[in-house]
């Protein structure tokens, strides 16, 4: 491979993406996520997808699109949020999932990037996170099909600790502000969440940028993700409808309320 990483669309950096891929995605709810390439992805035929990110978006966008046309198999999340789609599959046993505390979740994608296979943590000891028998997937009976097993504990320092497992998946799909043709990255502010996490585990890393700029250009210091880890870059433009950042939910105060 060149150094120049760029692709001329987001169609032709998802064109490989088999079925039954799985999938680091980086964002936090709405912020940062790769909507673009997610978009492009959906054209697709290909499903089963084995999803690892923060939440699944919503029911209209992000993730929640691939959810909702049912092409992601089990997903890897700490939270549901505000998707239905999400809650429904889930108790209706057509989605499996494995629910991680959010710093575990983290952990786990950067010790997976690092070459990391496992650590140990103290949280969830004396839950069943760590004693197991979580549910992961649902009968259609509303019975637990399939439950999380026991995780291998061990104490140091007079303390009990699980071992998480790192993770690695076969794509990642991430959004960053910057980012020139080597792959190097810069994320805006909060967007600067599981970003850099999910594209350290991917084996094939995919970042959509908002700005594409020339090797050289972005000093040392500013940049928050090194190319090593990036394997292909694509620009979107400002306008693309696909890329646009929506909030999740949208608090206001009226001027009664004390408001502007």
């Amino acid at each position: 491979m060149g150094l120049d990483k760029t692709v001329g669309s987001v169609d032709e950096a998802v064109a490989d993406i088999p079925e039954g891929a799985s999938l680091a995605v980086g964002g936090f709810g709405l912020c940062g996520i790769p909507s673009a390439l997610i978009a492009a992805l959906l054209q697709r035929e290909a499903g089963g997808f084995k999803v690892v990110s923060n939440n699944c978006g919503v029911d209209d966008w992000g993730l929640g699109l691939l959810l909702r046309a049912g092409r992601i198999a089990r997903m890897t999340s700490s939270y549901v949020g505000e998707n239905k789609e999400f809650a429904r599959q889930y108790l209706s046993g057509e989605l499996e999932v494995e629910l991680v505390p959010q710093g575990t979740l983290a952990e786990r994608l950067r010790a997976g990037g690092a070459g990391i296979p496992g650590f140990y943590t103290p949280a969830g000891v004396g839950t069943q996170i760590g004693q197991g028998g979580l549910p992961w997937r649902y009968g259609a009976d509303g019975q637990v099909a399939v439950a999380s097993p026991p995780k291998e504990t061990r104490v140091f320092d007079g303390r009990e600790y699980l071992l998480e497992e790192g993770i690695r998946t076969d794509y990642a799909l991430v959004r960053a502000a910057v980012g020139d043709r080597h792959g190097n990255l810069v994320f805006r502010s909060s967007a600067r969440n599981f970003n850099p996490l999910a594209a350290m585990a991917g084996r094939v890393t995919v970042a959509e940028v908002e700005q594409l700029v020339e090797p050289g250009e972005l000093d040392p210091d500013e940049v928050h993700l090194p190319g090593v880890f990036v394997q292909r870059v694509v620009r979107v433009l400002p306008d693309d409808p696909t890329a646009t950042r929506r909030i999740e939910r949208r608090c206001v105060r009226t001027e009664q309320e004390g408001g502007a």
